[in-house]
């Protein structure tokens, strides 16, 4: 239900109980009010995806069936002790913890898979091992996360010290967010995502514990190349996995490349909606030291055939508050959009 509203705002004195944005109504700034789930709220407002995708260099996912607390790390099947210190070990480090499943009910197994996923561009890799029980899990503990944050994958690899992981050569990671104790968004609408995906026998499927935004919900993140999606379906999601199978990115509802921080994310989608380019590998993005506005990004893409641009990209914060969360207070979110984007000469 949409409303125009002239009380205070959200939270203020005339807003109404369960309102994003209370009040009386009136003539004056249209908000959007008694809404049930987050996504909802975000789809409704047509809130860009482009920007948004959580950061990191390198994914580390780790098998983990039966059900998943809100912080699945420390609240599941998994000991919650190696949880912790692996929570400690990842910070500071660019590589992201998560927890994965197979969609619906599972046998039970005492060996789970791992996977570490570098996404670099140009030096990307996704390699895989198998814990074969509950005790073995603790050899999670021997990674050095700093160094496979970096793309040193050695001590995954190894196999005296590490995991004695291999290459993965399988179909395309899809891991669809549905951890329902997060949000519920992600019970809602990723669960019955990943159900169809799996019934249509999707191979690379996964449940994921937490890839951030849940208000784009269905989201998901597709490995090797390390973009993330929402607001997704199972044709979408078909899609992005059929395009990076052939080295390709999928730019529906694409959020960005989690290695790029988010401006620089928003920097370089706008490129590939310019240009068309859906190599995933034919683009690099770095950004440059701040001009006479300094709220102002100002971010450089190259693309490997020499072409270059540079984009002012700009943080804005939205006009209409909405949870950003199932259980959060609205808020106004911010994002990131590109507000000028220069060809360049080409680099010699």
């Amino acid at each position: 239900m949409r409303t125009r509203d002239c009380g205070r705002g959200a939270g203020g004195a005339d807003s109404a109980p369960g309102a994003l944005a209370g009040g009386r109504p009136c003539s004056g700034a249209v908000r959007l009010t008694f809404v049930s789930i987050c996504a909802t709220a975000s789809r409704a407002l047509g809130e860009p995806l482009a920007g948004t995708a959580a950061t990191a260099r390198t994914w580390l996912l780790v098998e983990q069936p039966g059900p998943w607390g809100a912080k699945a790390l420390t609240s599941s099947r998994l000991d919650p002790v190696l949880g912790r210190r692996l929570e400690e070990a990842a910070r500071g480090t660019g590589v992201r913890l998560g927890l994965i499943r197979r969609p619906g009910r599972t046998a039970p197994t005492s060996t789970r898979r791992v996977f570490a996923a570098h996404v670099v561009p140009g030096r990307g890799w996704v390699h895989e091992a198998e814990i074969e029980s509950a005790e073995d899990a603790e050899r999670l503990l021997g990674l050095d996360l700093k160094e496979l944050g970096a793309g040193n994958a050695a001590s995954f690899l190894d196999a005296a010290d590490g995991l004695a992981g291999t290459p993965y050569t399988g179909a395309p990671l899809v891991c669809v967010c549905a951890n329902g104790k997060r949000d519920r968004c992600c019970a809602l609408l990723g669960r019955p995502l990943a159900a169809e995906l799996h019934a249509a026998g999707t191979e690379g499927l996964w449940e994921v514990t937490h890839l951030g935004g849940h208000r784009f919900s269905p989201t998901l993140l597709v490995l090797p190349y390390g973009y993330a999606y929402g607001r997704a379906d199972a044709a979408l999601a078909l899609a992005a996995q059929r395009a990076a199978a052939s080295g390709r990115v999928l730019l529906d509802g694409c959020r960005g490349r989690s290695v790029w921080e988010r401006p620089e994310q928003s920097a370089e989608l706008a490129v590939r909606a310019e240009t068309g380019e859906e190599r995933a590998e034919a683009l690099t993005v770095r950004t440059l030291p701040p001009g006479e506005a300094p709220a102002v990004h100002r971010v450089r893409v190259e693309h490997r055939d020499g072409r270059r641009w540079t984009a002012e990209v700009v943080r804005t914060v939205a006009e209409d508050a909405r949870p950003e969360s199932c259980d959060a207070a609205p808020a106004l979110p911010a994002r990131f959009e590109v507000a000028r984007l220069a060809a360049e000469a080409p680099a010699h």
